[in-house]
């Protein structure tokens, strides 16, 4: 080949991959503008699409669409039938006097419940608990009084400490005739799944599933980032705890990353209520395995049948709490939380306080937050400190003048890495569970929140805040707005693709 031939070559190898280039960028970038999702996310992918040549357009496949498995969009359209039927048999339960709550309160349930379909429950009882010696404690010892199912799920499950004492009791559970089962998401619990400790639990007859499967294969069908970030432990149907802390010990977990230990809180629940988190769980288990009689054609012919096995149902009243289930994640309604929590924000009177290890706001929930600090709504945001990821870290930081401008305080905590997430409104009323204020939380991740409208339970939460808040210092803006160009440049690069993180 001379070097005419050599050089036309190039030349059209060159032109090409040129025009590859370019027809990528189009089609995907109309794609994206077609999907018609939030303006922050559309925009965030038009950057990476068009920015980044070739491995933009990669990264939107792989990361860009909200897909699920098919096996499990199809074991959903096989049960939706039976999930909707036991929804309905929800409604005769422990009716709620919405006349003694705050006003504010009615239309956020029924938001809720025209979203997600379960209704407020009254007469629960609900105890926080904040020490996670007590947490793992709490939960050991009520596995070790099941009779006849102790059921667990949870994004992160690592041995060691007093994770070991929960295995244990599991392992006693079983060996009496427990039905044991665990579902553990498979990016969060990759490790533990793959261990000898899972495989002789299996061995000993509990029950562990994986939750949504991650892999390189699974990643071209399905989003590997869509994560079962849930946190629910439900004994026989009759005692649950959710919350934020994952099955693991704060005094082994990442002590190597440098933020100190992770402050979590869990409620243990009793009473109607825990119906709703006992059928949101086999819920969960059934779209991701198709073992333990739970086949789609047993859940349509027989919704009884299915709850017995499951241990799904009623419980008698055991408090003066009403509370409403909302489980949310990219399903039927992929905005419900996102939705909720707007109104959750507009409906604050006197007082907002948030908690949450990872703040990266959206357009809409910024604007929220801003107005009521605006409207004479003193609203407290508590973060930690130190964050375990610098992308969060600094999209946070990216929001802070703006905020603390419009008048919203935001308290650095310096106790370790506090990863409550918790939001009281009023004194009155409170939202508490798994969900972070963040994109993922409220567009990828299955989250589960206990909205509680209930004035004795809050005033409790507000006493954990506020000690939160002494072990936090409020951001002096004035220094903060001194800091040099090249941290408000990575800030605000950062920005750019925060509704991707």
């Amino acid at each position: 080949m001379n070097f005419q031939e050599l050089y036309s070559s190039y030349t059209l190898y060159s032109a090409l991959v040129l025009l590859a280039d370019f027809f990528i960028r189009i089609g995907l970038s109309v794609r994206v503008i077609m999907r018609k999702r939030p303006y922050g996310v559309s925009l965030a992918w038009l950057v990476v699409v068009l920015v980044i040549p070739f491995l933009g357009g990669f990264l939107y496949l792989l990361l860009g669409e909200n897909r699920l498995p098919e096996r499990r969009k199809e074991r959903a359209k096989a049960s939706y039938d039976t999930y909707l039927g036991w929804l309905q048999t929800l409604q005769a339960r422990t009716p709620v006097s919405w006349d003694k709550l705050n006003l504010e309160c009615f239309p956020l349930h029924r938001q809720a419940e025209t979203l997600v379909g379960i209704p407020t429950m009254a007469g629960n009882n609900l105890t926080l608990i904040t020490h996670p010696d007590e947490i793992l404690s709490n939960i050991t010892e009520a596995i070790l009084h099941a009779t006849s199912t102790c059921h667990m799920q949870f994004y992160i499950w690592q041995e060691g400490g007093r994770v070991d004492k929960v295995a244990g009791a599991l392992f006693k559970a079983a060996a009496r005739g427990v039905t044991c089962r665990i579902l553990l998401d498979s990016i969060g619990s990759r490790d533990f799944l793959k261990s000898r400790t899972a495989a002789a639990m299996r061995q000993a007859g509990i029950k562990i599933q994986e939750s949504l499967p991650a892999g390189i294969i699974n990643a071209l069908f399905s989003r590997m980032d869509i994560r079962n970030h849930r946190k629910l432990v439900v004994i026989d149907g009759r005692i649950a705890f959710t919350g934020s802390q994952n099955m693991v010990d704060p005094e082994v977990f990442k002590i190597d990353a440098g933020v100190g230990n992770w402050v979590d809180v869990m409620v243990k629940v009793e009473g109607p209520v825990v119906e709703c988190i006992a059928g949101t769980f086999i819920s969960d288990w059934v779209l991701d395995t198709d073992t333990d009689h739970f086949h789609s054609e047993l859940l349509l012919k027989d919704i009884e049948t299915a709850g017995r096995i499951s241990d799904v149902h009623a419980n008698p009243v055991a408090g003066e709490s009403a509370i409403q289930l909302v489980p949310s994640g990219p399903g039927l309604v992929p905005d419900a939380i996102h939705n909720l929590l707007l109104t959750t924000i507009y409906a604050a009177r006197r007082e907002l306080i948030m908690t949450t290890p990872y703040f990266i706001p959206d357009e809409p929930l910024l604007v929220a937050l801003k107005a009521a600090a605006q409207r004479g709504v003193t609203v407290k945001i508590i973060i930690p400190l130190n964050n375990d990821s610098l992308l969060v870290k600094y999209a946070s930081r990216a929001r802070y003048q703006e905020l603390t401008e419009s008048g919203v305080q935001i308290f650095l905590f310096h106790g370790g890495l506090l990863h409550s997430k918790t939001i009281t409104v009023d004194h009155d009323f409170s939202l508490f569970g798994s969900v972070n204020l963040d994109m993922r939380s409220f567009w990828l991740n299955f989250e589960a929140t206990l909205f509680v409208y209930c004035k004795t339970f809050t005033e409790k939460l507000l006493a954990i805040q506020q000690e939160y808040l002494d072990q936090s210092t409020e951001l002096d803006i004035e220094t903060f707005s001194q800091r040099g160009s090249w941290e408000k440049f990575k800030e605000n690069s950062v920005l750019l693709v925060s509704p991707l993180l």
